[in-house]
Formats: structure tokens, sequence, C-alpha cells
């Protein structure tokens, strides 16, 4: 580093014979910008290389064999200050695991363009990252965002002929992009061999389908008429972890007569046995297997045949999703800020986090006289089960007309304590803390709209279940002041006596 400061300072002196005082500055700052990542690549052994507007750190790193790690490895990084550079975000996200490869999207100026892309060499580092950095304060005032990318590679071409096969489509369409892998078109049950004018174009890479998403735009018309493409919303599942356990597939375009007992001779004639229960629709239907596999070899087969006059298409079903609910979260409860995990910011050393307003000490009526009952451990009460007999009446019912005995689940409790004070529903925002030994732990906190009160309990569970009924626990023992009274007796929202083997961290 002497070497290069002394490099630095003759250049400095070069500059400022040949210019203004008022660009020395920015000569320095850009000069010391580039020495520092000359000593990051001397310190890792990684290069860096500007090209197409971004500049690349590693890919692969040094003495790395093996393929490209999937796409699952990256993550996104957000709102990255524009003076913030790589001697600065490499140390940072090395905490997290081994960096395959970084990039920094560039301005022409020099200065980023607030974004980036980290590439690890496993998936669980970067799932770790995420959990570590999102929300992480990197300097006074500004937080990171850092989220799982997601490389979408499917287009969708609407406006289309629907008199046009698939195979038609593809054959078109290849004359003008390249990298097409398939082509998914939605067949109409209005007639047979037509589709409902749109179609899914599914590309080999996220670059082969930027290019052909302008080339056809820019050529305005297929088969003689204006078209329409845009991204289509990408597939996230299909390949990846949840496939192998879809047992369920979907017929499609089938004729209104077709029954469930044709379906069903159909995949037999497959492999006998195979389809464990057959529900059909108008011109849809749906098989149930037993076993993945056979339900593979029975799409595979059927998809493309005739069944009562009508081509049928037969797919898997897609699989459930990992993150289903988390669109619904406030932004405001999706990290934290102080980039250690969520522990430090929710889970307080005793009774419960209460962040209250000017309507904190709201009474509580004397006859919600709320006992814990609780949704693990032993001493559980068996719940009453009755049969439903077809024709039986029914009629829509209050909370309000229910007793608390009734309820036997502090979620359910804590409904009917609101609804008895005309308040809103309560909101559950969900946090996250990631253990040493790589367990999610969760934990709930508790928000009242109405009064904008916050309650949330100082134990992280395993289950999500039981994190949600730890925090109804713990802001009706909040909420009640005739249950706070006794507290003697009942001092904790979790119960002295729970197994050892209870998922709720003590």
């Amino acid at each position: 580093m002497a070497e290069n400061g002394g490099a630095c300072d003759q250049e400095l002196a070069k500059y400022m014979a040949s210019s203004s005082g008022e660009a020395i500055p920015e000569f320095r700052r850009s000069l010391s910008i580039q020495l520092a990542l000359v000593a990051l690549m001397d310190k890792t052994g990684y290069h860096i290389l500007q090209e197409n507007g971004q500049r690349k750190y590693g890919g692969p790193p040094p003495n790395w064999e093996g393929p490209v790690p999937y796409i699952d490895c990256e993550v996104f990084v957000g709102n990255i200050p524009r003076d913030l550079y790589e001697d600065e975000l490499v140390p940072l996200f090395e905490t997290a695991g081994t960096i395959y490869e970084l990039r920094l999207m560039m301005e022409f100026t020099g200065d980023n363009r607030g974004y980036a892309f980290v590439m690890y060499t496993k998936r669980e580092e970067a799932l770790i990252a995420i959990q570590m950095l999102n929300k992480y304060e990197v300097r006074p005032g500004k937080f990171l965002g850092v989220c799982a990318t997601l490389n979408n590679c499917r287009l969708f071409l609407g406006c289309i002929p629907k008199d046009k096969s698939k195979e038609e489509i593809m054959e078109e369409i290849k004359k003008v992009t390249d990298g097409l892998r398939d082509v998914t078109v939605c067949s109409s049950s209005s007639g047979a061999g037509k589709h409902r004018g749109f179609a899914f174009l599914e590309y080999e890479t996220h670059k082969a389908a930027a290019l052909a998403r302008k080339e056809l735009i820019a050529i305005r018309h297929l088969w003689g008429q204006t078209h329409w493409v845009n991204w289509a919303k990408p597939d996230k599942h299909g390949k990846r972890a949840n496939a192998q356990h879809v047992m369920v597939a979907h017929v499609r375009n089938l004729s209104p007569s077709t029954t469930e007992e044709t379906l069903q001779r159909e995949c037999e004639r497959v492999k006998a046995g195979a389809v464990m229960h057959v529900k059909k629709f108008t011109t849809h239907a749906f098989l149930h297997f037993d076993l993945h596999k056979d339900a593979v070899a029975v799409t595979s087969s059927m998809n493309g045949t005739t069944i009562d006059g009508c081509v049928v298409e037969v797919s898997l079903v897609k699989p459930h999703a990992e993150d289903v609910g988390r669109k619904s979260r406030p932004k405001s409860c999706q990290g934290n800020k102080t980039g250690r995990g969520a522990k430090e910011m929710i889970v307080p050393r005793h009774g419960g986090v209460n962040e209250g307003s000017a309507l904190e000490s709201l009474n509580t009526p004397p006859y919600f006289q709320w006992k814990p009952q609780y949704a693990v451990g032993p001493g559980k009460p068996d719940k009453g089960v009755f049969p439903l007999f077809p024709g039986t009446p029914l009629y829509r019912t209050s909370l309000l007309l229910l007793r608390p005995d009734q309820i036997r689940s502090a979620v359910g409790l804590l409904d009917l304590y609101c609804c008895m004070h005309n308040w809103p529903s309560p909101q559950y925002h969900l946090f996250s803390f990631l253990s040493q030994d790589g367990t999610l732990l969760l934990v709930y906190k508790v928000v009242l709209p109405l009064t904008q009160r916050c309650f949330t309990p100082d134990k992280l569970c395993v289950q999500l279940d039981d994190a949600k009924e730890l925090a109804a626990q713990n802001a009706l023992w909040n909420l009640d002041a005739s249950f706070v009274s006794d507290s003697s007796s009942s001092p904790s929202p979790v119960p002295s006596d729970a197994p050892p083997n209870s998922n709720l961290l003590r």
C-alpha cells in the first residue's frame, strides 16, 4: 500500500500541473477507489472486470472447480449508496458465505446504480445472507434491501391468431429470436384446435428472453396483426425442490360429456391402479395419484391424446410455493435494521414488548375473564366433534354469541377480545432468526390496528402455529387487567409443565 500511495501522489502531482483546482478532489476520489479495488484483488485473489455497464468481482473465484451455481444461490441487493463499492460490499457479504461472483451495476460517471447481484457457492449461504443483511444499516440512515433473485426466462405473447398451433407459433418465433426452448398455449373450450389468443414463450436464459422481448417489440406485427409482448410471471417452481412431490395432474380441453369413469379408464390403460381419484368439472379435471412417478407416466402418455373427440392437454399441477403468505406482510416488518437477525430487535428479557400510544390505558371489561389454555403441552382437553348431516340448517354466527370456554386457542380468544371492544382484527407480523445450528426460529408480533399497541413474546418457536399461539397468549396476558392482577399464579404465558420435547423455546 505504501507503493500504491506513492503512485497516487505522483499521478496527483501530474494532474495538478495540467488541471484546475476544482477537479482535484474528484480525481483524488476516483484514484482512491481504484487503489482500494486493487488492494481488494491483492487480498482475496479475485479478479475485477467491468463490461456492459456492470463490474464483476470473481465469477469464478480462485481455484474454483465445478459448474456455475444455480440461480437460487444468488441474491439481489438494493438501496446501495451510490458511493459504496466492492471494497466495502465484499467484506460485508462474505460474512454469510463464500462469494462466487458479485456484479455491481455502474453508471458512466463511475458511481454505482444503487443495486448489485451477489452469487454464493451454496443456496444455504444465500438464505443466510438474506436473513442477516436484509435491512442492514450500511451507512447512517441507509438500509440495504436483500432478497432472492428470480431468473425470469418467460415472455407473454398476446393478440395472436387463435387458430395457430403450438408448432406454428414456435416455428415463427424461432425465425426472429434465438434460444427459444418451449411454447405453452392454453386451449379454448369453444372450439377444437383453437387456443385463447396468447402464449407463453420459455427461453434458455434470462439474457435470451430479454433480447427476444426487444426483437418482438421492434417487429410489431406477427401473422399480419399487431401483437403484444411483455415479461410473464416467472415459474418459481417446476424444476426445483417441490416438483418431485407433485402427485396431481390437470386435464384441460375436455368435452362436457366426458365422465370421470372415462378418464379413469384412460388412466388404467397407461398403468393399472395408478390413479386414486378423479374429479371432473365442465371442461377440465384433476387426476390424483399415489406416487409421483405414476403421475409423470400418465401425464406424458395422455398429453395430446383424443378423448371423446377432443385433443386434451395433461400437465402436472404447480407445486405449493415455499413463501406463501409473505407478500401480505407489511414492509416495515420484513426484517431488522441492525443486520444481526431479528433477535435483538424483537425479543425482550421479560414479559413481552408493549409499544403503546395515548390509548394504552384502556380499561378491560370485568366480564372478560380470560384463563390461559394452551395449544401444546399436557392436559390439552379433547375437542367435541359431532356429525354434520345433509340438510342441517346453518346460520351465520358472531363471536359475541360464544362463551369464552367455547374457544380453546389463544388466537380465537384474542379475536373475541377485539370483537367485544369493537376493534378490528389483530394483525400478526412474522419475524425469524437463524440459530447457530441452522434452525429457523419464529416469533410473531401482534399489532392492534386501532390502538397501535404492539406485543411481542420473549420466546422463539420452531413451529409456525406455536409461534402464533404464543404471540396471542402474550397479547392477552398484557391486555387483560384482571389476568395481570393474578399474575402471581400464572407469571408466564408459557406453561411451566410443558413437556421437554415441546417446540416452544425457553
